[in-house]
């Protein structure tokens, strides 16, 4: 995503929420979104692991699941 945008569109988005933001309230509001992304990160892997787990406490799952993938790939 942020390979698209590139450095002079990076450059224009800080200088716009600098604009409307103030000086003062930006840290703010990056900190804000930093602990925001940390929270989705530490979520998004617990339930990746919540369905590791699952996985290997019912094997029979998995199997059940690699033959509808290898049924929907034939």
């Amino acid at each position: 995503m942020l390979s698209s945008i590139g450095i002079p569109g990076l450059i224009l988005i800080l200088v716009i929420a600098l604009i409307i933001f103030g000086p003062k309230k930006l840290p703010e509001i990056g900190r804000a979104f930093g602990r925001t992304l940390t929270e989705f990160k530490s979520a998004t892997k617990e339930l990746v692991s919540d369905d590791d787990k699952e996985e290997e406490n019912n094997p029979e799952l998995t199997t059940v699941e690699k033959k509808q993938d290898k049924s929907v790939v034939s």
